[in-house]
């Protein structure tokens, strides 16, 4: 079976919870969405168990791309020093991460090995832009945001980390007719909002969108769906 797993956002009980509803084994995928850190107090647990599944294919979230920029600064010596002589435009980057949730990252980093630091920084690193599968229920494309600027003539590589990562879609609009198009970064509670439904934090579907992002970093759901089965599962 192919999974895809919402912004988990450091939530590990919830992330290890859904991988036991799912049944989840070594003859499955999960692909996560983007937002794996950041808000939660267990970012890195959440990655080194990541890491060591060959079949979870993570997509990069601003928030990923974030503390990967940020932490590249202090994958080394972390000290106080280290830390005053970071360039103002550098100190401005690290405070807008702070100040969405990358504290809690930072301290968890900061209490690795050497070795283990590296090896996030690695993984981090490796993170997708955007992936497609195929299932008999359909044809997927999965990224974090959205696609600025999108044109249906305009191949995926042309787009830029940037109009991926920090993009949001208009629910309203269907951007492929012949996929589905599943999407994290704005909490599903914000899109019934905007369309005036009734708010709740489950799985969002509607012209060939499906948004996953539950809530899990600001106290909602953390929520996966069954790519061949459109089963929902949450914690």
């Amino acid at each position: 079976m192919i999974y895809c797993m919402g912004d988990i956002h450091g939530n590990y009980k919830g992330y290890k919870s859904l991988l036991q509803q799912i049944c989840f084994s070594d003859k499955d995928i999960l692909y996560t969405i983007g937002d794996v850190v950041d808000r939660g107090e267990e970012s890195m647990k959440v990655l080194l168990d990541m890491m060591m599944r060959p079949n979870v294919y993570p997509i990069m979230g601003n928030h990923d791309w974030m503390a990967f920029q940020c932490l590249k600064w202090f994958s080394q010596d972390i000290t106080e020093e280290s830390i005053a002589q970071l360039s103002e435009e550098k100190m401005d980057a690290v405070k807008e991460w702070f100040v969405n949730g990358g504290e809690s990252t930072l301290r968890e980093f900061r209490g690795l090995s050497a070795e283990q630091r590296e090896l996030v920084m690695e993984y981090l690193g490796e993170f997708s832009l955007y992936e497609e599968a195929e299932t008999e229920s359909g044809s997927f494309l999965m990224l974090h945001g959205g696609l600025d600027n999108f044109s249906p003539e305009r191949p995926l590589e042309d787009y830029t980390a940037g109009e991926i990562i920090w993009a949001r879609c208009d629910y309203e609009k269907t951007y492929f007719p012949d996929k589905f198009l599943v999407t994290g970064h704005t909490p599903t509670r914000n899109i019934r909002s905007h369309l005036h439904l009734p708010m709740n934090d489950r799985i969002f579907s509607r012209n060939n969108h499906i948004a996953i992002d539950c809530g899990s970093g600001m106290g909602g759901l953390l929520g996966v769906i069954c790519l061949d089965t459109f089963e929902e599962y949450y914690a």
